[in-house]
């Protein structure tokens, strides 16, 4: 049992509003420089819709992820063949219409043009290039609030039916927030030539040395959530790299501290990573079952001698213990990866959307009374669409996880009135009462640190010796051993 550690955020896309201002927010921080323009390392896409880069899930056209052949989990970007003639230029990389030409307005001609019979206008300029845009054809949120256009969402292919969305009744419409999955098995770590894409041992983030990086692009193949970028000026790879220098010091995410639906949540995993490989060979439906069963207790007396065998401290273990990302995936299976058949092992999960909470009565749709649980074929957000973005397909994982977050609506709803529901509700949910009251409270009224669990930063190879001076015990010790050279001198300072 190889016992590792991951820093792994969680998202409820019921109380997402789709605010961008966790976008905002990353944007301001690390991607406001030359070359960087278009990347929104942290976006918000409306759903059902195309996303950003344009149609991400298309692996046909961009062949990102992995794919399980015999024994093996294989990059769809690369071949002995595929590699050698993609070395300088990459077939299958999205092009600047995919995301954006990123754009400025000419504001100084607003106050500097000359006098004239007509009013000034302030017109679109190419950042890139400088030039005048005629037409603006496009953004990181284009679509954003269009879940009910044919031009946007019929083109989703998560769609059981785009005829879904060409009718009021059945229409629906809900954000996704998405950020760098840091995945367990990355395939733009897999794919890079120079090696500049690394996996950090003690908290799991993935970065790019800038030093390493040659432009050669394959990372942005490779990754099937498309969530690493090219900096045109630099000519080297950028992407997500999960506040690390925040996290470090204890501080969340600038996403997450800035989010105002309160959304996210932040917490540590362990999980053994002799099974990894094995898990990616499994079908497309077992997937998500095949990534909770890596997930260990940190409970567990046996889990925790192995993670301190490994290097994990005491304090990444404690928090551990009481993250409330495992609490979501693995305690009360509700939080899904996106896309595990991408077979990249996603580490940031999305507990799936039920807004808004309606069961069919006759030709109307009327708010639900007395403890009735909606059948998950009369619900809004079709079970097909959440399985198809969230589970590999598997109905029955988003089945088991509406039941549970209907359950807790149904038994507040009940303590709140002064009427308690049924307990066979919760019964049938696979819950207790103990449990919805912590879902209750860490959905509604948990406190930052209750959504937040950020252990102290260890780095990989420290010994406790060298962790103590780094906090400034190393410096105490020197204080302390002049102190006695000096008294042994009889107080004399040379």
């Amino acid at each position: 049992m190889d016992v590792r550690a991951q820093i792994v955020m969680a998202f409820h896309l019921d109380k997402c509003i789709g605010c961008h201002t966790c976008s905002l927010a990353c944007k301001n921080i690390w991607s406001d420089r030359r070359g960087t323009e278009y990347m929104w390392w942290n976006n918000v896409e409306t759903r059902p819709g195309v996303g950003y880069p344009r149609g991400w899930e298309d692996q046909e056209r961009y062949r990102g992820g992995g794919v399980a052949e015999g024994k093996n989990v294989n990059l769809k970007s690369m071949g002995k063949g595929r590699t050698l003639a993609s070395l300088f230029f990459q077939p299958n990389l999205p092009r600047i219409e995919d995301y954006y030409e990123p754009f400025d307005y000419d504001y100084g001609n607003l106050a500097g043009a000359p006098e004239g019979d007509d009013q000034p206008v302030a017109r679109a300029l190419s950042q890139v290039s400088g030039q005048p845009i005629e037409h603006i054809q496009g953004s990181a949120n284009w679509d954003d609030d269009l879940g009910g256009s044919r031009l946007y969402a019929a083109s989703d292919p998560n769609l059981p039916d785009a005829a879904i969305v060409e009718s009021y009744a059945t229409m629906f419409m809900q954000y996704l927030p998405r950020i760098c999955n840091h995945c367990l098995h990355p395939s733009c770590v897999a794919s890079c030539p120079s090696r500049a894409l690394y996996k950090r041992g003690e908290d799991g983030v993935v970065l790019v040395d800038q030093n390493t990086c040659r432009g050669w692009r394959f990372c942005i193949s490779a990754c099937p959530y498309k969530k690493v970028y090219f900096n045109w000026k630099s000519g080297k790879a950028e992407k997500c790299i999960f506040c690390y220098p925040r996290v470090e010091t204890g501080q969340v995410n600038a996403c997450a501290q800035s989010c105002v639906g309160r959304i996210r949540f932040v917490g540590v995993l362990l999980y053994d990573a002799d099974g990894v490989a094995e898990a990616l060979l499994q079908k497309d439906a077992d997937l998500v079952e095949a990534t909770r069963a890596l997930i260990l207790d940190p409970k567990d007396r046996e889990v925790q001698k192995a993670a301190a065998k490994n290097g994990v401290s005491e304090q990444w273990i404690e928090a551990a213990i009481g993250s409330p990302v495992y609490a979501l995936v693995k305690e009360f299976r509700l939080a899904l990866p996106l896309h595990p058949e991408f077979r990249t092992m996603p580490m940031t999960y999305y507990i799936p959307s039920l807004s808004p909470v309606l069961s069919t009565m006759g030709d109307t749709y009327r708010l639900m009374e007395k403890g009735t649980i909606s059948l998950p074929e009369t619900l809004r957000v079709p079970v097909d669409y959440l399985a198809r973005l969230l589970a590999g397909g598997n109905r029955g994982i988003v089945e088991e996880v509406m039941r549970k977050l209907y359950a807790v609506r149904v038994f507040m709803r009940g303590e709140n009135l002064g009427q308690p529901a049924d307990p066979a509700i919760l019964q049938q949910a696979g819950l207790d009462r103990e449990g919805a009251l912590r879902l209750y409270r860490l959905f509604t009224i948990a406190g930052f640190n209750e959504r937040n669990v950020i252990p102290p930063q260890q780095r990989e190879g420290q010994t406790p010796e060298l962790r103590k001076q780094e906090a400034g015990f190393g410096i105490l010790q020197r204080v302390k051993s002049e102190r006695n050279d000096l008294t042994r001198r009889g107080g004399k300072d040379d």
